[in-house]
């Protein structure tokens, strides 16, 4: 199939380059330079704009940071709705309020274009395997259609529900994933504060009542997991201010419907100290650095 594929940062890069191996025509797009050349390298055809990018494809999918990005490519004063033409399919992958997926997939229904929401869990690592798991939003019918390329780079597709609703379980997830990733980092600073050896602790509580992803994929503590971003200086992966902007979303959704989130409103506040401590742009298990701090 001929795709469009616009936003190839830490996730969406290697998204398009498992199309591109599954022997899909993949023409991308970022407003990043060097993300565009690093691509170009290995070999992915870029376009030299977003509207370059759609032309003559017969699916469009983005993968970009928050919701005003995705009002601005597909809505805004040049928005590439109005250019997309009628039957093509919209899989729209970044993590974005529930509400502005409901906004682009109603445009696109005026125009006769199916639009999906299709935020993606499994990190840089998943994006790179093509095992990432898409919680999807949107008909039925247009989910089927999107199967084929959605399977090319991830291992589990889950319906949600109608529009909007795969962008509701995506920050469900990470809301959880933001709590689980502090309590694991204080766990683990705990037993380091008292002599404990970190690879062993992290082995007993994996393999106990308190075993969750963290410890088996994304160890925070350096040198624990070779494969973890934290060994590398917690480079790439999963930003601290994208988690806040997902917690954030997560916080106006619960105001919006009276849930409770306690929980949820605490480590949104301890992800937002760690970032004005300077560490945003570090993936968001470097929080156990704000928790070493505390303990110091």
């Amino acid at each position: 199939m001929k795709i469009a594929f616009i936003g190839l940062g830490n996730m969406g890069g290697p998204m398009a380059l498992n199309l591109k191996k599954a022997g899909h025509e993949v023409r991308g797009f970022d407003l990043s330079k060097p993300a565009c050349d690093k691509l170009a390298a290995e070999g992915l055809n870029i376009a030299t704009s977003a509207a370059g990018a759609i032309a003559g494809a017969e699916v469009v999918i983005s993968m970009l940071p928050a919701s005003q990005h995705v009002e601005a490519l597909y809505l805004g004063s040049a928005g590439l709705m109005e250019q997309i033409p009628a039957g093509t399919l919209v899989i729209d992958s970044s993590t974005i309020a529930a509400a502005t997926s409901r906004k682009v997939a109603e445009a696109g229904a005026k125009r006769g274009v199916a639009v999906i929401d299709a935020p993606v869990s499994g990190g840089t690592g998943g994006a790179i395997a093509g095992t990432l798991t898409f919680m999807v939003g949107g008909a039925e019918a247009d989910l089927e259609r999107a199967r084929p390329v959605l399977e090319k780079m991830g291992a589990n597709i889950f319906h949600a529900g109608a529009a909007g609703a795969g962008q509701t379980a995506k920050i469900c997830n990470n809301m959880l994933l933001g709590i689980l990733m502090i309590g694991t980092s204080e766990a683990i600073a705990l037993g380091v504060a008292n002599g404990l050896d970190p690879k062993v602790l992290s082995e007993i509580m994996r393999r106990s009542s308190g075993g969750n992803w963290a410890l088996e994929k994304y160890n925070p503590l350096p040198g624990v997991m070779e494969t973890a971003p934290a060994s590398k200086g917690y480079a790439g992966g999963f930003g601290t201010d994208l988690m806040l902007k997902d917690l954030g979303l997560a916080q106006e959704n619960a105001a919006a419907v009276r849930a409770a989130t306690p929980l949820g409103g605490l480590a949104r506040n301890l992800y937002a100290a760690h970032s004005l401590a300077g560490h945003g742009a570090l993936d968001f298990s470097s929080v156990i650095k704000l928790v070493q701090a505390r303990a110091a």
